[in-house]
């Protein structure tokens, strides 16, 4: 079984194995015609299920063939242009190369002494993509899983920098208050197009869902600023403390990026921790042409952004960012066989001093590799390319009478309703979206998202490919109203 262990005696086994790997994937890549196969549930598990593990095939030809049958033909693939569905995107080769690399020699990104280079390349591209936000020169961060770590990473700080805070100044008053009496006091803010990252962020914090209050949007889906400030006013006034306000820039549903200079505003005049989950939109930190969307997001106290959403990195590739290091203490704890206090002391860089993950993966090897190849402007005109391309989209559905499209998009997101000229009662309008969108997937042609916005289905197109054009929008639309037109026909036709 040694053969099998990845070492100087199996290099040339390794180099084979992965070749071979590759070019299945780049002949599946080469002749895909749809995004996926419309295979079912029920037809894919038993096939899935009836894979004895307990008997091994012996060589990765033999693994690859059966591969094949299991995942590579019927995955989902991002590539193709009438993928339409949530924020995956297509991933840049070199990436891709990074990811190869990163996989191969496996570095941990937790201790300097397993990932000496890693480390110091995690370190640059953390001070990169601070000094692109405009943090300041006491910004720091590290790598994560994905946005909801991050969010989740920054609210723990935010939490706890609200303790602390709001402790002090009691003790400096002559009052005595507990962390234990505080929590329930604590208050987060958000829009109620937000990612619901927030509100588990607030249970697994030990705030509750009800610590965090929804603040409503304006008809652009954007936070509504003169509310949020009303209901800052309330907390204080009800003895509550204002933890942190959670602004959006990139709302999953709407690509809508909320107020950034008017909420940091509002959080200096209360002492808030300001927040800014650009997981979606960061790609405008990049951009040639439109990088004045965030402005206001230097005044965050922490940011997360999402390199496998708008930097076309592949999964998994995301970071929290902090205007001030210090704040990262209040997730470090110095374990002795690992990282003990005496290595800080040395300033030997340990990245898991500030990080909630302890094994990580060596991620930021990915960005690096892209930025060194394709330089920061070049990701940023993909970017560019898909905001131009959801404009022209928003055209054509405003534009065609069978349906609705809820608001012009600020990044790439398009929110859309099929509307027949008949009167339809409502509950089977509804039924038609989620009609449309299921059948379509089935059919494997293309593949939508749904939403529900005040209260009624809606169907969603979220354009990150690059390669996707508006004729391939006009044909998706097509397929949808086919659908629920069918649908309705039938339906109408039983009813009457």
């Amino acid at each position: 079984m040694r053969q099998h262990l990845l070492n100087e005696t199996t290099a040339d086994i390794y180099r084979r194995s992965v070749t071979e790997g590759v070019d299945r994937v780049a002949a599946k890549l080469a002749t895909t015609e749809r995004p996926h196969t419309g295979i079912s549930v029920d037809e894919l598990a038993p096939v899935i299920d009836g894979i004895d593990l307990d008997t091994p095939l012996g060589d990765s030809s033999a693994a690859l063939a059966e591969l094949e049958d299991v995942y590579l033909r019927d995955a989902v693939y991002f590539h193709h242009p009438r993928y339409l569905g949530h924020l995956n995107c297509p991933v840049v080769i070199p990436a891709v190369v990074g990811e190869a690399v990163m996989a191969a020699v496996n570095s941990s990104l937790d201790t300097w002494d397993q990932s000496i280079g890693g480390t110091l390349i995690e370190r640059r591209l953390i001070d990169w993509t601070t000094r692109r936000i405009g943090l300041g020169e006491k910004a720091d961060g590290i790598f994560t899983s994905g946005g909801s770590q991050s969010n989740f990473h920054a609210l723990l700080l935010a939490r706890d920098e609200a303790c602390r805070t709001v402790m002090k100044r009691a003790m400096d008053a002559g009052i005595g208050l507990t962390k234990a009496e505080l929590l329930p006091k604590l208050r987060i803010f958000t829009s109620e197009a937000s990612h619901f990252s927030v509100q588990k962020s607030a249970a697994m914090l030990g705030l509750g869902y009800e610590a965090v209050i929804c603040v409503p949007v304006d008809r652009n889906r954007r936070m509504d600023t003169s509310v949020l400030a009303l209901e800052l006013e309330e907390c204080a006034a009800e003895g509550l403390f204002p933890m942190a306000v959670v602004a959006t820039a990139g709302t999953t549903d709407f690509g809508s990026i909320d107020p950034l200079p008017e909420i940091a505003r509002l959080t200096a005049e209360h002492s808030a921790w300001m927040h800014v989950d650009a997981a979606y939109g960061c790609g405008l930190l990049v951009s040639p042409t439109r990088r004045h969307l965030l402005d206001g997001i230097e005044h965050a106290d922490s940011v997360t952004v999402d390199y496998h959403k708008s930097f076309f990195q592949p999964v998994s590739s995301s970071a929290m960012l902090v205007r001030d290091r210090d704040t990262l203490k209040h997730a470090t704890y110095h374990a002795d066989y690992l990282n003990p206090r005496c290595m800080a002391e040395e300033r030997i860089p340990n990245q898991v001093d500030k990080s909630i993950q302890t094994t990580r993966r060596f991620d930021a090897l990915k960005l690096w590799m892209t930025l060194r190849i394709m330089g920061a402007d070049g990701v940023g005109s993909l970017f560019d390319e898909v905001i131009d391309l959801a404009a022209a989209g928003y055209g054509v559905i405003a534009a065609d009478p069978r349906f609705e499209v809820v608001v012009e998009p600020q990044i790439s997101t398009l929110v859309f309703r099929f509307l027949p000229g008949d009167d339809v009662p409502a509950e089977l309008l509804d039924e038609a979206q989620l009609h449309a969108r299921k059948a379509l997937f089935a059919s494997g042609e293309a593949v939508v998202a749904g939403t529900k916005v005040d209260g009624k289905q809606y169907l969603k197109f979220t354009l990150l490919n690059p390669q996707t054009t508006t004729a391939d929008i006009t044909a998706v639309l097509d397929l949808l109203a086919a659908h629920a037109e069918q649908f309705l026909g039938e339906s109408l036709a039983v009813h009457h």
